[in-house]
């Protein structure tokens, strides 16, 4: 960068001493010329290179090529007869494209630093508890299983466990949440996360190539790969614009002087001019430059409000959205189950509740995890065998010899009892023992206190339908649904019946429009793959979400979901905004250019103008979502 500056310094200095002594030595054409081409190849030499390079390698379709063309040929004209010297005005133009040149490349360096403040969340070193005593390894040498110290101030290598200490940790390079997080031992804590207080011992339970900070940085890096559809249109038209173009120009050139009432050499020198004019304002580069420029800084602006978008594919598509569904548990709820009440046949609650205890013992579903948290004596119970965990029903165990089944009304039908009613204001859990009928355990979750300003925000935004999927009962969704004001509920589900159900809503989506899915990404990987759009909350734990989802929110707030659309929408309307403006400006010019009226400097600004403002306007992308910070 810091070249290319001093060459436009050295170009400008020098092009305006050649037009001194153009205007004021009487040099002949050949001697200005050797003038005008020293400023000319200083400046243009790259340029001139690569449009070689292209047509060397078969891919001369690029704006350098429009460049040379215009430029060589402006150069030349003078030297026709009847025709006016152009030297100056050639290395003005190429001038101009490379200070448009430079104005990206500050562009893009300012979009990059908008998502680079990721690679300095992951830590360069870590200290290593060994039985030797503590040393400082590299963070990349970090295994599984190791056991390292965190002081206060430190970052966290990778992944891992508290072992020893209590602390908070500032979650806000990843999360954008500014509040502290309270660790102790037991918790889990991510990498990158900043150590504010006290000293922590943890055991890696990644190593650092694989943690939540890598993943992360390589979802980023690998964002600009999928192209969004008006990235991959702006590639494709470049490539058959540029030869249409050409092709264009030489009729303008050498067609019209045919029927020159001068004669075709008297016309040939003003009709070439033309041609070249319109060679350069036909240059694509202010779209090929801005619209995948608005849409990297888009990507950029989400990264910082905690929303990690894994291409500009899914910006494009988050624009559209016209339908969201969520997932309940964990989702619009927090999934933090607790046991409200126990029912049992016999009257004995606090034998029911450990039986269901020990058969859920190795369940990771958070009804399971409630259950054993209201029966700790339960973990020194008699131990259950052959315990069977069935998708979408419950738990199936041998608890002393007795066959427990922990579940819903199917699974209880499945075991030959006959189950009682449904408890309202939760989700009741049936409990058969030996296909009888023993009672139920009645848990509720909370709704998230984000949850209902979501949907509002979402429906301000347009979105004309919201549904809910979710294994839970009738009863309990309906009351979730009708709280959040959430348009339609589906329960009882399966997840092989959410993939069905997410098909037909999908099927039912108006045309064009999106439908974007919402989960917490642990179990409903299947379904975030199915979407138009998949989005994980606060699954930066999960293989799963970050595999099967398109957008990641790295905190588990909701809030995060409009926060996405608003942002894409606000990214794609100033693609558009590039879109209209420079293909307005280039139709005139190129019209006013074909009959004469557009000189060589007002081609300047068509091209290089329209590009520079065009770079501004996508730079507005770096400003969006700054107030969620």
């Amino acid at each position: 960068m810091k070249k290319k500056i001093v060459r436009i310094i050295a170009a400008a200095v020098l092009l305006a001493a050649a037009m001194v002594v153009e205007h004021t030595c009487g040099l002949p054409a050949w001697a200005v010329l050797g003038v005008y081409l020293i400023p000319y190849i200083i400046i243009g030499y790259d340029v001139l290179g690569e449009a070689v390079e292209g047509i060397v390698e078969g891919k001369p379709t690029n704006e350098n090529l429009l460049m040379a063309i215009a430029t060589l040929g402006a150069l030349a004209v003078g030297f026709l007869p009847g025709g006016e010297p152009q030297a100056a005005e050639a290395v003005a133009v190429m001038l101009f494209f490379q200070i448009g040149e430079a104005f990206e490349h500050l562009a893009e360096h300012r979009s990059r630093r908008a998502i680079s403040h990721l690679l300095a969340i992951r830590p360069d070193t870590a200290t290593l508890v060994t039985p030797g005593g503590e040393r400082e390894v590299d963070a990349a040498q970090v295994r599984t299983d190791d056991v390292l110290l965190v002081r206060p101030g430190d970052r966290v290598p990778t992944d891992g466990v508290v072992l020893e200490g209590t602390s908070a940790l500032d979650t806000s390079a990843l999360t954008g949440e500014s509040l502290p997080r309270r660790v102790a031992a037991g918790d889990e804590v991510l990498s990158g996360c900043i150590n504010q207080s006290g000293v922590l011992r943890l055991r890696a339970t990644r190593p650092a190539s694989e943690s939540t900070v890598s993943r992360i940085i390589e979802l980023v890096e690998r964002a600009a790969e999928k192209k969004s559809r008006s990235e991959t249109f702006i590639r494709r038209f470049a490539r058959v614009y540029t030869p249409l173009v050409v092709a264009a120009a030489l009729v303008v050139a050498f067609v019209p002087p045919l029927w020159a009432a001068g004669g075709y050499m008297a016309a040939l020198p003003t009709w070439l001019l033309r041609a070249l004019t319109f060679l350069v304002v036909s240059c694509p580069c202010a779209l090929v430059i801005s619209v995948p420029l608005t849409f990297f800084g888009g990507i950029g602006a989400a990264s910082r409000q905690g929303i990690l978008v894994k291409g500009a594919a899914y910006i494009d598509l988050l624009a559209k959205a016209r339908t969201v569904v969520f997932d309940k548990t964990g989702t619009l709820t927090s999934g933090a189950f607790k046991v409200q009440s126990v029912a049992a046949t016999s009257g004995d609650k606090d034998s029911l509740l450990r039986l269901a205890a020990q058969a859920e013992r190795h369940s990771t579903h958070p009804v399971a995890t409630a259950i054993r948290e209201a029966c700790p004596d339960a973990e020194g119970a008699e131990e259950a065998d052959e315990i069977q965990e069935i998708a979408g029903q419950g738990v199936r165990a041998i608890v002393g010899g007795r066959t427990v089944c922990v579940g819903n009304r199917r699974l209880m039908e499945v075991a030959g009892a006959v189950a009682g009613k449904d408890a309202p204001g939760g989700t009741t859990v049936h409990v058969s023992v030996d296909g009888e009928y023993a009672g139920c355990i009645v848990i509720a979750d909370s709704v998230k206190p984000e949850a209902r300003k979501a949907v509002l925000d979402l429906l301000d935004l347009g979105v004309e339908r919201t549904a809910m999927l979710s294994g839970d009962t009738a009863t309990t969704c309906a009351e979730v649904a009708a709280d959040l004001g959430v348009g339609t509920y589906h329960a009882g589900l399966l997840p092989a019946d959410k993939v069905a159900r997410l098909a037909e809503i999908k099927n039912s989506t108006p045309d064009g429009g999106c439908l974007v899915f919402v989960g917490d990404g642990i179990n409903d990987a299947p379904v975030l793959a199915g979407a138009d759009v998949g989005v994980a909350m606060g699954a930066l734990g999960s293989d799963a979400a970050i595999e099967a989802a398109d957008v990641v929110l790295m905190n588990d707030s909701l809030e995060g979901v409009p926060r996405a659309i608003r942002t894409s929408r606000r990214t794609v309307a100033i693609a558009r905004q590039n879109l209209v403006f420079a293909i307005g400006v280039k139709v005139a010019v190129l019209l006013l250019a074909t009959v004469g009226l557009a000189s060589m400097w007002l081609a300047v600004f068509a091209d290089v103008g329209v590009m520079v403002l065009c770079v501004l306007n996508a730079m507005r992308t770096l400003l969006i979502g700054r107030r969620y910070k």
